[in-house]
């Protein structure tokens, strides 16, 4: 009887998801971001730029391998290029999508009405989660694709390390098996932010720290 009430609920999720016109936004978003990036960052690459304040100069860098935005070596107090501007960015836009498609839900009376008459709040949050979960696959994907053209673009090299197709495709799938995890605390924090979505927004920055 619960597995019948939380593939109903997921049904009824996916559609409303495909519905809406915040889930096909966030995928453009994530196609486009990754082309941006790598097109502008070469752009700018090697060039100088002063501090007028104390006269010190910095070299703008940028990717040298298409595969860097998708799976960067920088670490968490690293503020180069790479270790800010790459795939875990999808992690924020997932949190957004997640924030707002709960947050519809309690200020359109869709979650009361949903809890009064047949469902429990942990299929609700198993529901939001899987299809969070999905959506943000997605758009994991959507960047991934981006980042190809982005990098065929912009004249960046293809070449794999040691780890070859097998270390990319592990790459990737793990972080849509990371993002499982953070669409959880994003469904945590939504529900009980409700329709306040800012509260949830909050906690973007703390989840996007743990990702780098």
């Amino acid at each position: 009887m619960k597995s019948k009430k939380l593939s109903s609920m997921l049904r009824v999720d996916i559609r409303r998801m495909a519905a809406t016109s915040l889930f096909p936004i966030m995928l453009v978003i994530s196609f486009v971001m990754p082309i941006l990036i790598l097109v502008m960052t070469s752009m700018v690459a090697g060039t100088t730029v002063a501090n007028p304040q104390t006269g010190m100069e910095t070299t703008m860098e940028a990717f040298t391998n298409t595969w860097q935005i998708i799976g960067s070596s920088g670490g968490m107090m690293q503020m180069d290029m790479t270790a800010m501007c790459n795939i875990n960015l999808i992690y924020f836009m997932a949190g957004v999508f997640v924030c707002l498609f709960v947050a519809e839900d309690f200020r359109s009376g869709y979650a009361k009405n949903l809890f009064t008459v047949r469902a429990k709040k942990k299929d609700y949050v198993a529901s939001k989660t899987i299809v969070g979960t999905i959506a943000g696959a997605f758009m994991l994907l959507a960047f991934f694709l981006g980042a190809v053209i982005g990098g065929g673009i912009a004249g960046l090299p293809f070449t794999l390390s040691a780890a070859g197709v097998f270390g990319l495709i592990m790459c990737v799938l793990a972080k849509v098996l990371l993002m499982g995890v953070f669409v959880a605390i994003a469904v945590a924090v939504s529900c009980y932010g409700k329709q306040r979505s800012w509260l949830p927004f909050c906690c973007l920055p703390l989840r996007g720290c743990c990702c780098s």
